[in-house]
């Protein structure tokens, strides 16, 4: 015959089961949340990829048809570390050094992979090249980067240069790729830069901000009140803003290149850039 004890001790294991049971069905909630958000990123991270493979295919269209019309073309390229993220299936881009590091490894594979695929189609060959600080600041690192670069340019290869994210530190970076395509102008003697942008140009004020905002077609020289219409722009997935846009045109301006700044998501643009088409803010090099 059970005892009330017996009973208690019974209804005490139930209870105790109950409590198991609803601490298990909420982990089980909280993963399956963890893993709605988890696929959520990487659905917005792949639609990113997608949206960038779409910008892609358009801008080697047009460089393609420049270079079949006679036109020497070095591609300065971003998107290692956005294409790393959205390959890896990583919630958002990480923070951290060797996170960074290791997306870049992954999408930089991706990258070159996407331009290789898409050049070839139009019978062009592509060569990687990945630059640090390092290899422009040194004398003979530089001047190996230049035989190299214009032995490409004579042998018809289509040069694509990224700086190396897997391995480069705050030390030794470029630090974004506005400065990274002015360097590279300045080390090969270019006559033109064009910095692709999520804007059209330089304007008066943020048009994004102020609808009175007005482009300004053409900059002679960047006084100060040039560089006070800097402001913050770029994208989530990369870095950079009007700010480094003015240090580029500074630094290839001085050596008598000419730079334009455009939207990036109409690559046709360059058709006219080609014929002297004005577009977007062209800042003019010094000439000696």
């Amino acid at each position: 015959m059970r005892t009330l004890e017996d009973i208690n001790a019974e209804l005490e294991q139930v209870r105790q089961k109950l409590d198991r049971a609803r601490k298990l069905s909420a982990v089980m909630e909280d993963l399956k949340a963890q893993h709605e958000e988890r696929k959520r990123a990487a659905e917005d991270a792949l639609k990113v990829l997608y949206r960038e493979q779409e910008d892609v295919e358009e801008l080697v269209k047009v460089l393609s048809d420049l270079k079949n019309a006679g036109h020497q073309i070095i591609l300065v390229s971003s998107g290692a570390i956005g294409m790393g993220v959205g390959k890896l299936n990583l919630p958002c881009r990480p923070t951290d050094m060797p996170g960074k590091q290791a997306a870049a490894a992954v999408g930089q594979c991706e990258l070159m992979y996407t331009y290789d695929r898409l050049f070839t189609q139009y019978n062009h060959t592509v060569a990687q090249i990945l630059l640090t600080g390092e290899d422009i600041d040194h004398s003979d690192r530089r001047e190996n980067f230049q035989n190299t670069i214009f032995r490409l340019l004579e042998l018809g290869a289509l040069p694509i240069i990224n700086e190396n994210d897997t391995v480069a530190t705050a030390e030794i970076k470029v630090g974004d790729n506005d400065t990274l395509g002015a360097v590279v102008a300045c080390t090969v003697k270019a006559d033109l830069l064009v910095l692709l942008s999520d804007i059209q140009g330089l304007y008066t004020a943020d048009p994004r901000k102020d609808p009175g905002a007005r482009l300004i077609p053409v900059v002679e020289e960047i006084t100060a009140d040039i560089e006070a219409l800097a402001g913050g722009a770029g994208s989530g997935l990369g870095t950079g803003g009007m700010a480094t846009k003015l240090r580029a045109a500074r630094m290839v301006t001085g050596q008598g290149c000419d730079m334009i700044i455009t939207n990036g998501d109409q690559p046709q643009l360059l058709y006219d850039i080609v014929e002297g088409k004005q577009v977007g803010t062209r800042f003019l090099g010094r000439r000696a």
